[in-house]
């Protein structure tokens, strides 16, 4: 039934699915109510970013939520207008990534099919405003096993750091490309993340990127390529009881946090020359999570 409500708006409105926006459209009716009780209950607003032809914020209007669907293909309008008239759903024309999220209601929620080229920016951002209770989305099968990895594992990074230093992540299914129009050439995933309180650190994740920015040195080495000083480097690792030969994917995030407390003397820990949580070294540029 849903794959032939695409099909049909698709034709009905002159449409084709744009690869370079990642216009991957869900057509499989299970999936879809999965989203929708994956994300109940609507506690707060709904943000959907990249509704496409709107058939999930058809499906969570109808469940009760108020939603705010952000899509930056223009060419969707009409569509998506028409197949929404009636709904509480406000409509907004405009990139995801130049929408003022740090101004939303505490306690928005964010449901969606990502497209997969914004995913990882995106997210990062959202975690960051401390604005959202919860955060539910599809996207790319290896994007969601970096944001639940464990240290120790090959898709364990910054990303991980990030998700766990802000919410619980947990990944609730896999989705084959046939659930999709056009099918795309990888796995999708459905991926949960409850925040709790927890202040962004942008000290602790320069320091964090630092580490994994070359992720086969030995922590040591990396921090000294970054131009942390080696005496302190040497004394910080000692005094956490970690050996010279330890590398960042092995310590979890309270362990990169004690070695913040031990490698950045508070009062050094932020500065406002360079802008907030730059690091007191005169290491490279910040790394994309990853």
């Amino acid at each position: 039934m849903l794959r032939k409500e695409v099909q049909r708006l698709l034709q009905l409105h002159g449409l084709r699915a744009k690869k370079a926006l990642g216009q991957n459209f869900l057509v499989e009716e299970a999936y879809l109510r999965r989203i929708v009780q994956a994300a109940q209950p609507f506690t707060g607003r709904v943000y959907e970013v990249g509704p496409g032809l709107g058939l999930l914020t058809r499906a969570l209007a109808e469940a009760g939520a108020e939603v705010v669907a952000l899509e930056k293909d223009l060419s969707l309008r009409p569509a998506l207008e028409a197949y929404l008239e009636g709904l509480k759903v406000h409509l907004l024309f405009q990139d995801a990534l130049d929408y003022p999220w740090e101004e939303v209601p505490e306690g928005s929620l964010l449901v969606a099919n990502l497209p997969y080229n914004i995913a990882t920016p995106l997210v990062t951002r959202l975690l960051r405003t401390g604005r959202f209770a919860r955060l539910v989305f599809l996207v790319q099968k290896e994007v969601a096993e970096r944001m639940v990895a464990a240290p120790g594992t090959p898709a364990y990074g910054v990303l991980s750091l990030r998700v766990a230093h802000h919410a619980r992540a947990e990944k609730l299914l896999d989705l084959p490309p046939g659930a999709f129009l056009p099918p795309p050439k990888v796995t999708s995933s459905l991926v949960r993340l409850t925040l709790f309180p927890s202040p962004d650190d942008p000290a602790l994740f320069r320091l964090i990127e630092d580490a994994f920015r070359h992720r086969r040195k030995t922590l040591k080495n990396a921090l000294l390529q970054a131009g942390y000083p080696r005496a302190r480097v040497e004394e910080a690792l000692r005094a956490l009881g970690l050996p010279e030969s330890v590398r960042a994917e092995a310590l979890d995030l309270e362990a990169f946090r004690a070695l913040r407390q031990a490698l950045i003397p508070p009062q050094l820990g932020l500065r406002q020359a360079g802008g907030p949580g730059e690091l007191p070294h005169p290491g490279p540029g910040d790394a994309p999570e990853g």
